[in-house]
């Protein structure tokens, strides 16, 4: 008399790629919520389901090799958290980045406080290097937002990456203050600031100047910056003597 035999487990074995992303996936989640050097292969493996041996075949530089490639891809996700179509006000298009930006922020708080502050054991200059890409992929994107008749001069892009060095600042202060105040009034402070660089920056420079016109053009009272219009006038209205 045979022995009935039950279901088996549809098994599915991943090509190198998905296999890759699965690890990944993973390293990038522990990263996520522990810092870099408190995350170990075993972690890696344990979070992946899968053997030790099987992260050193796909990772064989081990722990460093498997922590670039997650920042890799990490700064990949940051980078297109600013890829926004150019369609509306330059501050509404800001505010949309800003969001996605943020959420990222809010997910991966303790990874992302270690990506920015530095100091991990396993820091190296490319690691370094992969930081400094996000940072300058961002300002290219919003220098393209401009939709500038030339190329941008100094102080426009001085001005620009000075903003995004005080959303990364304002970002880790946020996560050290139990991430408050709440996202959406970060997010519109940080639109506000981008203003006030930027119109200082266009007291100094005729091409930051052009710009902030034909921005300005775009903008409507219901939106971010006749919203600071409206809180500013206020508090500047005795400062006439200054004229």
């Amino acid at each position: 008399m045979s022995q009935a035999v039950g279901p088996t487990r549809a098994y599915r074995r991943l090509s190198v790629e998905e296999r890759k992303s699965q690890l990944l996936d993973a390293a990038l989640n522990l990263f996520a919520h522990r810092a870099p050097e408190e995350v170990s292969l075993d972690d890696v493996a344990e979070a992946a389901g899968v053997s030790r041996p099987l992260v050193y075949r796909y990772f064989p530089g081990g722990k460093q090799q498997l922590y670039e490639a997650a920042l890799r891809t990490a700064a990949d996700a940051l980078q297109q958290c600013f890829a926004e179509p150019q369609d509306g006000p330059l501050t509404q298009r800001l505010g949309r980045a800003l969001d996605r930006y943020l959420a990222f922020v809010d997910e991966h708080d303790t990874g992302f406080s270690a990506l920015l502050q530095g100091g991990s054991v396993i820091e190296t200059s490319r690691t370094t290097a992969i930081v400094d890409g996000v940072r300058r992929a961002a300002a290219e994107h919003i220098l393209a937002h401009m939709e500038l008749p030339e190329p941008p001069g100094p102080r426009l892009r001085m001005t620009v990456r000075m903003w995004i060095t005080a959303v990364e600042a304002a970002s880790l202060i946020w996560l050290d203050q139990d991430k408050q105040p709440p996202l959406d009034e970060l997010r519109a402070w940080l639109v506000d600031q981008f203003v006030a660089h930027i119109t200082a920056t266009a007291g100094r420079d005729a091409q930051t100047a052009a710009m902030v016109r034909r921005a300005l053009a775009l903008e409507t009272p219901e939106g971010p910056v006749g919203e600071l219009a409206r809180r500013v006038l206020p508090v500047v209205a005795e400062a006439g003597h200054l004229l």
